[in-house]
């Protein structure tokens, strides 16, 4: 090695080699897996809800990933039913006929007041 006596790496390849290695090591950061978490709720509710409104079953996004323990904030509606959203996507369980089913909707603006 050429350089300072007191030079750790060979050259910037061999430091960020390093570093790179040492971060893979660390165990994810709790903001990292929410955040994770919360966008692939959010591309789950929009891929299965492209007209607005959806009804689907329950065993079918969680199988893709998706996790309702997520979610940005909610709104309860006249009915008092409570849906929980991810960003402009939300979802509300039900039970129909034993099964287990997420009615999916978009925010809407009225939604607001």
């Amino acid at each position: 090695m050429k350089g300072r006596i007191d030079k750790k790496y060979c050259d910037p390849r061999c430091k960020s080699a390093h570093q790179y290695k040492i971060e893979r090591e660390r165990p994810e950061r709790f903001f990292n897996k929410v955040d994770n978490q919360l966008r692939l709720n959010r591309r789950i509710l929009k891929e299965y809800n492209k007209a607005g409104k959806a009804v689907v079953r329950q065993s079918v996004l969680r199988g893709e990933g998706f996790d309702p323990k997520f979610f940005t904030h909610y709104w309860k509606n006249q009915k008092g039913d409570v849906y929980l959203f991810v960003y402009e996507y939300g979802f509300l369980g039900k039970k129909e006929n034993g099964n287990y089913k997420y009615v999916l909707i978009k925010w809407q603006e009225y939604m607001a007041k």
